[in-house]
């Protein structure tokens, strides 16, 4: 194999940008010339493609985003879409591709690969919801961009002794405002994966004030509702005056963290070596701290789970 390709698809997550590096670079180590193809499977049926360079990937591991932008492609939904892409592909002569991004990046990447394409998937998304791996690209930065914000609203919250709701993504996965509430400390955690009664949450309150406590942070994941009709119902119920924060696209931002440069680094240089070794449809993955490659069929037909066990513990530690 002389020519690879890789593309950023779906939502950007810091670390992206340390994935492209580590793969152009991990690719130039073993003599094979690596294609950069701007905006996602969109721009792959465009034919958006461009040669990197070791100076193409240079002081860009700090930076979040993606180099190679990104977008979201209807187009390559259809069958039609698909044959563009390859066509494409053949046509710059690139012989294997590598695709970062999250579960519907994965199935992209798989559709190529039935198609004869070679195809490696990397997982990035800040949710942390793509099955077979512990961590996903991004995740790490992003927890840690709630964190600081919690800290932050603790003190206004302490100081006009205020309850505060607080909404971070997550549509469909609550692994961000479960890590987040437990490493911030919060009241109540409400998460898609675990039923919690407004009763419950209500009483979590009363029994914090009773005890003379005067503020109170409750973090949401988006998919369970919205952080304004948590709010409404609190102040319904308790009296108490309560404020609204919806971290929003903030949470995608910044430079990654060192974990997730190293997870990022690892894994797109993983990327590489699969594609040498002959293999396709199949992503990298982190286990227990090493390196996986599992089938992307196989992880696309599992259901991510949340240690629940960590959402227990975290109640335990609020009362």
């Amino acid at each position: 194999m002389q020519n690879m390709a890789v593309l950023t698809s779906g939502g950007d997550a810091p670390g992206m940008n340390a994935a492209v590096r580590a793969a152009v670079r991990r690719a130039a180590y073993h003599g094979v010339k690596m294609y950069g193809v701007y905006y996602g499977f969109d721009g792959l049926i465009r034919g958006e493609i461009r040669e990197m360079s070791l100076g193409s990937v240079g002081d860009i591991i700090h930076r979040g985003g993606t180099i190679l932008f990104t977008a979201r492609s209807e187009a390559f939904k259809t069958e039609e879409g698909q044959r563009k892409a390859v066509e494409q592909l053949r046509a710059h002569g690139i012989e294997g591709l590598i695709v970062i991004g999250g579960d519907g990046s994965f199935r992209g990447a798989q559709k190529l690969s039935q198609k004869g394409v070679p195809t490696i998937g990397v997982p990035g998304t800040i949710d942390n919801d793509i099955p077979c791996t512990d961590f996903t690209i991004g995740f790490d930065t992003a927890l840690n961009t709630i964190v600081q914000a919690i800290d932050k609203i603790r003190d206004t919250a302490t100081s006009h002794e205020r309850t505060y709701i607080i909404e971070v993504m997550g549509r469909d996965a609550g692994d961000l405002a479960l890590s987040a509430g437990l490493a911030a400390g919060a009241e109540s955690i409400i998460i898609p994966e675990a039923e919690q009664e407004m009763d419950d949450i209500i009483e979590r309150l009363l029994a914090g004030h009773r005890r003379g406590k005067r503020h109170s942070i409750i973090i949401v994941a988006e998919g369970v509702g919205k952080a304004a009709d948590y709010a409404e119902v609190i102040k319904q119920r308790t009296g108490w005056e309560t404020r609204v924060t919806v971290l929003g696209h903030i949470q995608r931002g910044g430079s990654p963290t060192a974990f997730d440069r190293m997870i990022a680094s690892r894994m797109g240089a993983a990327a590489v070596d699969l594609l040498l070794a002959g293999k396709t449809g199949r992503m990298v993955g982190i286990q227990h701290n090493q390196l996986v490659d599992i089938d992307i069929e196989e992880a696309l037909s599992q259901k991510h789970k949340l240690d629940l066990s960590i959402y227990r513990l975290a109640r335990s530690l609020s009362i």
